[in-house]
């Protein structure tokens, strides 16, 4: 449902006096989406599950229970990957490859990315 012209006047004000008031947490909040929050997790859950299947291997054989405790750390960090890789999957591509609005903040997702982005779209439209 789309706003009414008072609405978005309203939300135009705030938006103004939020860059006025604070204007560092509003180019952070910008630049910045969903999906750069959900791929820093996705990071951090196959960090935990490669840490616990270290403790798992080099304690196993010593002491079974921190052989355990490894093998708790692996079934979180799974879940915990499994659920944030759900909500990337629910994202399109250019979601999560988008470019910062803002000319002066450098993209989250790398040079790389945009490079890989731009030749991907001129080889669909080659191929079309």
């Amino acid at each position: 449902m789309p706003l009414s012209d008072h609405e978005q006047r309203v939300l135009a004000e705030l938006e103004e006096s939020l860059k006025r008031q604070d204007p560092q947490l509003a180019k952070s909040v910008h630049a910045s989406n969903v999906y750069v929050h959900t791929g820093r997790r996705v990071r951090q859950s196959l960090v935990g599950f490669v840490l616990g299947l270290i403790v798992l291997v080099v304690f196993l054989s010593r002491n079974i229970w921190l052989g355990l405790v490894g093998v708790a750390v692996m079934f979180l960090s799974a879940i915990l990957l499994e659920r944030n890789v759900r909500l990337l999957g629910k994202a399109s591509w250019r979601d999560v490859t988008r470019r910062a609005a803002a000319d002066d903040v450098v993209p989250p997702t790398g040079a790389r990315t945009v490079l890989f982005r731009d030749w991907l779209s001129r080889y669909r439209r080659k191929n079309q």
